[in-house]
């Protein structure tokens, strides 16, 4: 909202007023009030949420510490929530159909999560909203996120930006950066393409409509039809992978702070012109506006860490964790890495599949030997280096030290084909 009213308060030539065309300030800015709002709005919130008995339903599995945390606050995704939304309202262009899609997403998880809480502490259930309703709601987010980007004509990419013919305005500026070679412009075409970045590979490039040739002249609609099946998989499994982190103080909330910081960097890279065209990657016009939302993620989630961080003093809850999954799984998705989030989201990924593990093992052996057998101690995996007698706090740590690894990996690919 204050994008425009500075936009138009330039056009009259007010001092200082042209800064908010620069995305780096406005990031800066929504960056710096998600962190105040966070940590001191969320002690408010903690307060309430209190105050409303809000608090987290423990069961003894016999874990250390684990009863001490009966009665923290939980829903403490509230905080994330609005301390994502209000600086990306206040300093997004809201008509960039990306920024729309993350605010779409941020609320409609939200609720998803909100709703599971909400039957879990008031309801007295605790298994929360039925599974088959929560699918059906990351279903439905893939299907909307995968059909807008199918169908809107602003969603286009530009095949490996080349810049040359000196002489011509650049489009930088449009995109709030004004480069050294301002001069410079780039004279290739905005398509609609299926096309996205996959690692390691030479041209860095992989095009779903080459899984689906066999269609021909149907081939591309196919393509998208590909697309948005892969699309309601990745949001579904990234959501469900950071709601099963959650289960030490701190390790889903640091874990996507440092995603999002990543996401942050190849949002910046591929919707600048030039660093696009340096690194010969496909330039995504538009995308840089949501180096303003991922700011405000960033500062969402380490506010939120100066409370959550050991010993907790409030849970984020379904209604935070769900939220993260999905927001990192839709921002990949946008920025054409969702092929990257094996790596980026590599903890994610093992949490998930120690469980899947844990569970297709315990089921196979139960009906072959009469006994149903585990993998690990316990699953997800930072429940099994509990019971291994690992402090809480060194393995969160670590993790972070394996996400920050998993991080500089995802951005080495861009140069290692």
């Amino acid at each position: 909202m204050l994008y425009y009213l500075f936009k138009f308060l330039h056009e009259l030539d007010f001092p200082g007023a042209g800064m908010f065309d620069y995305i780096s300030f406005r990031a800066a800015l929504s960056i710096i009030t998600s962190l105040l709002i966070a940590t001191v709005f969320g002690k408010r919130i903690i307060y309430y949420l209190q105050k409303q008995q809000i608090g987290e339903v423990v069961r003894d599995l016999g874990l250390a510490g684990q009863i001490e945390k009966k009665g923290t606050p939980t829903m403490g995704g509230i905080i994330i929530l609005i301390s994502i939304l209000v600086p990306v309202l206040l300093f997004a262009k809201l008509d960039n159909i990306y920024i729309i899609l993350m605010i779409i997403t941020t609320v409609w998880l939200g609720l998803i999560g909100f709703i599971d809480d909400y039957i879990k502490v008031f309801k007295k259930d605790k298994e929360g909203l039925k599974g088959r309703f929560k699918i059906a709601g990351q279903v439905g987010l893939g299907l909307i996120v995968g059909l807008t980007l199918y169908l809107n004509d602003d969603v286009v990419i530009r095949e490996r930006a080349n810049i040359y013919d000196i002489g011509t305005k650049t489009e930088i500026v449009d995109e709030g950066f004004v480069a050294d070679r301002a001069d410079a412009t780039a004279m290739t075409k905005d398509i609609k393409s299926t096309k996205t970045t996959i690692p390691f590979f030479k041209n860095n490039e992989f095009d779903y409509e080459s899984l689906v040739r066999f269609g021909g002249e149907y081939s591309s609609i196919l393509a998208w039809i590909l697309f948005i099946i892969v699309t309601i998989f990745i949001v579904t499994a990234v959501s469900n992978g950071a709601n099963m982190t959650d289960g030490l103080d701190g390790l889903a909330t640091g874990t996507s702070a440092i995603i999002g910081a990543t996401l942050g960097i190849l949002a910046y890279l591929s919707g600048h012109l030039v660093y696009a065209s340096y690194l010969n990657i496909m330039y995504i016009p538009h995308s840089g506006e949501l180096v303003v939302y991922i700011a405000a993620f960033i500062g969402s989630t380490i506010g939120f860490l100066w409370y959550n961080s050991y010993p907790a003093q409030v849970f984020m809850g379904d209604t935070g964790s769900l939220s993260l999954g999905g927001i990192i799984a839709v921002l990949a998705i946008i920025i054409h890495k969702e092929l990257l989030i094996p790596v980026l989201c590599g903890i994610f990924l093992v949490e998930n599949i120690s469980v899947m593990m844990q569970v297709s093992w315990f089921k196979y052996t139960r009906k072959r030997y009469g006994e149903g057998r585990r993998i690990f101690r316990m699953a997800p995996l930072h429940h099994h280096y509990q019971l291994k007698g690992y402090p809480e706090a060194k393995i969160v740590t670590r993790f972070w030290i394996i996400g920050i690894l998993l991080a500089v990996i995802t951005i080495v690919t861009l140069k290692i084909r």
